[in-house]
C-alpha cells in the first residue's frame, strides 16, 4: 500500500469545537479565505489535497491492501481469491451476516467492513 497523507480541516487547532478530541469534525474542507496561509501553501502549515497525492494505479480501489468483492450469499463467498477481501452487503439481515462471517473465517477470507466490536 502507498503511504497516505492525512488532510485536516483549516484552523482546527484554533477552534475548540473542531479540537483534537473531535475527529469527525476535522474532515477536510477547502481553504477559501483571501489571506489563508493554507490555501497559499505556506511553509509550516498543513498540506492541501492536490493531484500529486493521488494513489498509485496498482493500489487504487484497495481496502487494507485487498480488492473488495461484494458478498450477498454463500456462492459469492466461494468465488473470492486470495488477493481479494469480502465486503458483506448492507441489505442482508443479522442472521445471514453471522452465517457468512463464520463461513468466511473457516475459509480464511478477510471481511473488510466488519467493525472491531463485532469480531469474536
Amino acid at each position: 500500500m502507498s503511504k497516505t497523507t492525512k488532510f485536516i480541516r483549516t484552523d482546527y487547532w484554533r477552534m475548540s469545537r473542531l479540537g483534537k478530541g473531535r475527529k469527525k469534525l476535522q474532515v477536510w474542507r477547502r481553504a477559501r479565505g483571501k489571506h489563508s496561509k493554507i490555501r497559499r501553501r505556506r511553509k509550516g502549515y498543513p498540506a492541501i489535497p492536490i493531484i500529486g497525492y493521488k494513489q498509485a494505479r496498482k493500489d487504487s480501489g484497495k481496502v487494507l491492501g485487498l480488492l473488495p468483492v461484494l458478498v450477498t450469499n454463500f456462492k459469492d463467498l466461494e468465488t473470492i481469491k486470495s488477493t481479494q477481501g469480502a465486503i458483506i452487503s448492507s441489505r442482508l439481515g443479522a442472521k445471514k451476516k453471522i452465517e457468512i462471517i463464520k463461513k468466511a473465517e473457516s475459509m480464511k477470507i478477510k471481511i473488510l467492513n466488519m467493525s472491531k466490536g463485532a469480531k469474536k
